[in-house]
């Protein structure tokens, strides 16, 4: 089998016209599969990331609206107390809070999940101390204020806190993305920028191959027919090759050499006939 293949081989025969066509088509193919691969590995990379970032704007936008929901909650505390009123007790969607609080805990990434988590923990201790505000009020032996400033104050601060670094973990998470993107959009044109190399690479290959085994053996067929015309020389050139150059050279040598057969004939009959 490897015998039959061999001698395939060397029967096979591609055309000088088919060589270059070939050679030109392998490097625009590499071109080719070069721009795809960035095209796609862009549009992944973009996909991923944009993804990525939208659900950090998400987060952040939840993180604020928990912000407002907070301290909106605490000035409405601070109006009973000034207004010493509990008629106008405060209200708060505790269910809409947990539902942002188990959404951004499921969505965030690991390193701000434990700070979720410590938002929670940090509401429901302020949330169980704000119900005490209707018994502070109607009592008039506590200090409503001391109540605020030395019970509900240090645990609303402890809150705030939580989710201020919760938000500050979210941003910088989309600063990250960002960035991820920025330099993802130069990873995606490094196929196109190795391909160009490639192609440069093999254009100086084509050249050379031209050069090689098509312009030079044309300088010297051509040199050797000029020594042949101009000083009778006999025409040897040869080279190795199997294509219509080959073809041509060996036509031109058994031309050369047919004429110079005929110059001996016509010089043997021009001595007869001096004789």
């Amino acid at each position: 089998m490897f015998v039959k293949l061999k001698n395939w081989w060397r029967e096979f025969r591609l055309s000088l016209r088919m060589k270059i066509i070939l050679s030109i088509l392998a490097i625009a193919v590499v071109l080719l599969m070069s721009s795809v691969i960035s095209v796609l590995e862009y549009r992944h990379m973009a996909n991923y990331v944009s993804g990525m970032m939208a659900e950090d704007i998400n987060d952040l936008r939840n993180s604020q609206r928990l912000v407002d929901a907070v301290d909106q909650y605490n000035l409405q505390i601070l109006t009973v107390i000034g207004n010493g009123d509990i008629s106008t007790m405060p209200a708060f969607d505790q269910e809409g809070f947990l539902d942002l609080c188990d959404n951004l805990r499921e969505s965030v990434q690991s390193d701000a999940a434990p700070v979720a988590d410590s938002v929670r923990h940090a509401y429901s201790a302020y949330m169980l101390a704000s119900m005490e505000l209707g018994e502070v009020i109607k009592d008039d032996s506590v200090n409503s204020q001391a109540w605020y400033f030395d019970r509900l104050q240090p645990l609303f601060g402890r809150l705030r806190g939580y989710l201020d670094s919760l938000s500050e973990t979210i941003h910088a998470s989309l600063m990250y993305n960002a960035k991820e993107f920025d330099s993802g959009i130069y990873r995606s044109f490094i196929p196109s920028a190795v391909a160009l190399a490639v192609g440069i690479l093999l254009l100086f290959l084509l050249m050379f191959f031209i050069l090689a085994y098509y312009v030079d053996p044309l300088y010297k067929m051509l040199s050797s027919l000029q020594e042949y015309l101009g000083f009778r020389r006999r025409y040897t050139y040869t080279f190795e090759g199997n294509d219509q150059l080959a073809d041509m050279n060996q036509a031109i040598t058994d031309l050369a050499e047919e004429n110079r057969d005929l110059r001996k004939r016509m010089a043997e009959i021009r001595e007869r006939k001096v004789e």
